[in-house]
């Protein structure tokens, strides 16, 4: 038994309710069950019961074993000095407010239809990535795609309070923010760790100070990167960028903060998605593109975005994948697909952060629609959901997709998810 599943029969009140009394006799009639706390506190809030002759609004507190309340100190936490029912499925253990009273309890395991258990423990218990599939068939499809929006809705959430803790750090300063979370994203999850401590190593106000010289603008990420640490023979640009990086680190005090080579992640990537090339084409973008948060917030479509990040990196960087290693072919300019990258985890949590900060749904509106014009992504995840019948045509669907699976179905919280609550449904309640 899990508490979740207790969570989920008092939301939904799938258990008998005939004659309901508390462990000390009481007859109770449920009005209304509360709603849940996503916070702190009691988990579920404002809900209207009748204890005896005395009607209660105030808040439930669920556990597995009544004797819950007394291992979290709950009667020692003012949070909870407004619980009006502890709802529990084994009443091992009075629960007493800080007073000495005691607190009402309702006890749910002789009240929950065993063929509801038994279809909870089968999905609960089922060892495969996406616990559901083998009835996600027998699902209708406005249960799934309501539960797609929650989960897009989810993800984008948290994605904004990333955003909002990136701001913070850097004192509310939005070109600082969309900087740094632009260059974690040039790292493309591989080497994204890297790109931002870089980032937030080099500010961008000295980036800024140097915004029409390329050699400048290479030297700075390129050196504070440490690629430019190894010698390399022959090669006038390379050591054009090693001198200039020498003055600039002097003149802003950027040698303490500086990376190794070693911190850099080459292996299985295919020679375009290394990180120098992807330092070179972020380098191509800072100098095509100077105060890009007025530019984001600007662009109204998605075509306007894919403009503004179609930067092809300087012309030694089209003909080498490291310093001092040169190649025949050139090497190929931001892609399409790492520019609709760009544009699903940089652009759209800029727009609905500052959306939200400015309390102002133009931006969240316009983040969604942009999502509606990117096509779906193509991985591993948005493969198996299709593999289900689950059709993606957008990044919105491919996002709620990612979501669902990384956050609901991988760590089993299927009694939070539509579909999951929609197959344990009981036939009658």
């Amino acid at each position: 038994m899990s508490e979740s599943f207790i969570h989920y029969l008092w939301q939904f009140q799938y258990f008998n309710k005939q004659a309901l009394t508390t462990s000390d006799g009481e007859p109770v009639y449920i009005f209304h069950p509360g709603y849940k706390n996503m916070h702190a506190g009691p988990d579920f809030e404002q809900a209207r019961v009748r204890i005896g002759t005395i009607e209660w609004i105030g808040s439930v507190e669920i556990h597995i074993d009544a004797s819950g309340w007394t291992d979290h100190r709950h009667e020692q936490d003012a949070a909870y000095n407004n619980v009006v029912l502890h709802v529990v499925w084994r009443n091992n253990k009075p629960a007493l407010r800080k007073d000495g009273t005691t607190l009402p309890t309702l006890e749910l395991q002789e009240r929950v239809d065993d063929a509801l258990i038994l279809r909870y423990k089968k999905l609960a218990g089922n060892p495969e990535e996406i616990p559901c599939a083998p009835s996600l068939s027998a699902v209708s499809g406005i249960v799934v795609l309501s539960m797609l929006d929650k989960a897009l809705a989810e993800r984008l959430q948290r994605k904004v309070g990333a955003v909002f803790d990136l701001l913070k750090r850097n004192n509310n300063h939005w070109e600082e923010t969309c900087y740094q979370l632009l260059a974690r994203n040039f790292g493309f999850k591989v080497n994204a760790d890297s790109f931002l401590q870089l980032a937030q190593g080099l500010p961008y106000k000295v980036l800024l100070k140097h915004a029409d010289a390329a050699a400048s603008i290479e030297a700075l990420l390129f050196g504070q990167s440490g690629f430019l640490d190894e010698e390399v023979a022959n090669d006038d640009y390379i050591h054009l960028l090693k001198r200039e990086y020498t003055v600039l680190s002097h003149k802003f005090s950027l040698h303490d903060r500086k990376l190794n080579k070693a911190q850099w992640k080459f292996l299985r990537l295919r020679p375009a998605n290394f990180p120098t090339i992807r330092l070179a084409q972020f380098a191509a973008l800072l100098l095509n593109q100077k105060n890009i948060v007025s530019k984001i917030l600007e662009a109204e479509t998605y075509q306007e975005l894919r403009q503004l990040f179609a930067a092809r990196q300087s012309p030694y960087w089209r003909q080498h994948y490291q310093p001092g290693k040169i190649v025949r072919e050139e090497i190929p300019w931001l892609g399409d697909m790492s520019i609709d990258n760009i544009i699903i985890n940089t652009v759209i949590p800029i727009l609905a952060a500052y959306g939200k900060l400015r309390d102002d749904q133009v931006y969240t509106d316009r983040a969604i629609a942009i999502l509606q014009t990117v096509s779906s992504e193509s991985n591993s995840i948005v493969n198996r959901w299709q593999a289900l019948g689950i059709k993606t045509t957008t990044a919105f669907d491919s996002q709620a997709c990612i979501e669902l699976f990384t956050n609901f179905c991988s760590k089993h919280r299927c009694l939070d998810c539509n579909i999951g609550a929609s197959l344990l449904k009981p036939v009658h309640t």
